[in-house]
């Protein structure tokens, strides 16, 4: 599968299909695999944490969550075919789970949204089976792992938030069932109502981080890492 360096971080340069499709292959392979869906804010985390970034690009799938990650690869001259959006590859899995009988766990959020995500998700895909859920404010590691395994799952949608998510992933990767993790931030709370996200006019024309900025002007600091990244890529645009 074609990949393409961005900034140090690897990803895999694919359409939503394919992604779909990839996904379904990691589960169907019988191993533990893990996927991850980094937007301009992680992989600016990266570009200034190398244990970060190594982590980051040992995951099976490396997929462009955000219009900045795109834009930066096209000022690389590198471009990437597509965004991805995690939210989106999670709602398009969901018909293709249930077809193949995969049994899906949801880890995260707060107490009682991964159980009216998954209320949810049984309305999009008639027949998924959610095998279990757990909140994200579980005391240790071994109460998810356990939770995990315990469920048989072959999916887990991990909604801990980066980077504590990809760090859960590569950490516990061999203590758990053979399944496939993919790290999907807040999307728990999306599918639940607790959330909403960006008008679909906003989606389309990649402001959904002015959305999320208006919703909650809080992060502004941490969406200031969009720009900052942008210019990283500039700056390495012009050295060549």
């Amino acid at each position: 599968m074609e990949r393409a360096e961005i900034l140090g971080v690897t990803f895999d340069n694919i359409t939503m299909r394919q992604a779909v499709d990839r996904t379904m292959e990691l589960i169907r392979s019988g191993r533990t695999a893990f996927v991850v869906t980094p937007n301009a804010e992680i992989a600016y985390d990266c570009i200034k944490d190398r244990e970060f970034r190594e982590l980051i690009n040992k995951a099976d799938l490396v997929i462009p969550d955000g219009a900045g990650v795109v834009l930066a690869s096209k000022i690389l001259k590198t471009p990437l075919r597509q965004k991805v959006a995690g939210i989106e590859l999670a709602e398009a899995l969901l018909p293709e789970l249930a077809k193949q009988g995969k049994r899906l766990f949801l880890l995260g959020a707060k107490p009682g949204v991964a159980e009216r995500a998954a209320e949810k998700m049984e309305q999009i895909a008639p027949g998924l089976d959610v095998c279990g859920c757990l909140h994200g404010y579980f005391e240790s590691d071994e109460e998810a792992v356990e939770a995990i395994n315990a469920a048989k799952a072959d999916i887990v949608f991990v909604c801990l938030g980066s980077p504590k998510q990809e760090r859960w992933m590569y950490r516990n990767a061999d203590k758990l069932v053979p399944c496939t993790m993919i790290g999907l931030g807040g999307s728990l709370d999306v599918f639940a109502g607790e959330a909403k996200r960006a008008p679909e006019l906003m989606i389309r024309m990649n402001l959904e981080w002015l959305y999320r900025l208006y919703k909650q002007p809080s992060r502004i600091g941490r969406m200031m890492r969009l720009p900052k990244y942008l210019l990283y890529a500039v700056r390495k645009s012009l050295k060549k």
